[in-house]
């Protein structure tokens, strides 16, 4: 089995692959002052709860946009797994070009989500990741990663909401919603969920109009579920999308 893990700032998504198939997915706080010995009680009691053990691990790999993480994560790999695992960076082999000023500035899970996108759809094609911050990463009709945008995302900007306006409630971001909002919570709901749908569409209008129309349009992330379905331009939510790119990256660079 493969275990893949996506340590991002807010979450840490773990997904246990049989040969091709995701068996097993867990969506976990990211703390950042975990230890090795946290991480890895942490690790045992998720594997064990699916009738999984740590001995059934063949593989692991790893993006992570957390460096204080690093560390704590390889060593609990080591020590309570047994093995090293692959971290996608600088040198590891993906499949895909690079096409960025400086490619080391582009976070390891916007490359996995690229390798993913290029291998199931091809290009042009964009990838709407709805995390801590919403980034759009465009794969180009030769399937090299291309480039994408960046602005903040849904639980970031409205945290900086609540925290700034005196008098707006911290509110549960559900549906159903309208675009005329009859108390606060309501127009809370429609500004910013229908706020951040219309941003992503405009986005997307702009990255087509230097790119052409792009084949597929895939969101994941852990706010995708809400504001996707409101986008006019977004063909599909895929949450397991980074899970398998790296999949994929660890194939191509098994030895």
């Amino acid at each position: 089995m493969i275990l893949a893990a996506d340590i991002g700032n807010s979450n840490t998504t773990l997904g246990l692959f049989s040969g091709e198939s995701l068996v097993h997915r867990w969506r976990l706080s990211t703390l950042t002052s975990a230890t090795p010995d946290d991480l890895g009680i942490s690790m045992r009691t998720l594997l064990s709860s699916n009738g999984v053990s740590l001995s059934d691990i063949d593989a692991i790999i790893y993006a992570s946009v957390v460096p204080p993480l690093t560390e704590p994560f390889e060593k609990m790999c080591q020590r309570y797994i047994g093995m090293q695992p692959l971290k996608v960076a600088p040198g590891v082999k993906t499949g895909i070009d690079i096409r960025y000023e400086n490619p080391r500035e582009v976070g390891a899970d916007r490359i996995a989500n690229a390798v993913a996108v290029q291998s199931q759809y091809g290009g042009p094609s964009i990838v709407v990741d709805f995390g801590t911050a919403t980034t759009f990463d465009v794969v180009s009709a030769d399937g090299d990663y291309a480039g994408g945008a960046i602005l903040p995302g849904v639980g970031l900007s409205t945290e900086a909401l609540f925290e700034h306006a005196a008098r707006l409630p911290r509110i549960d971001l559900a549906g159903p919603i309208r675009a005329v909002g009859r108390n606060t919570v309501e127009s809370m709901r429609a500004g910013i969920i229908y706020g951040f749908a219309g941003s992503v569409d405009a986005v997307v209008a702009r990255i087509e109009g230097e790119i052409g129309t792009a084949r597929r349009i895939i969101a994941t992330g852990g706010w995708a579920g809400l504001i996707a379905p409101e986008c006019q331009r977004v063909d599909e939510v895929d949450p397991n999308l980074t899970l398998e790119g790296l999949r994929i990256i660890y194939m191509r660079n098994r030895t």
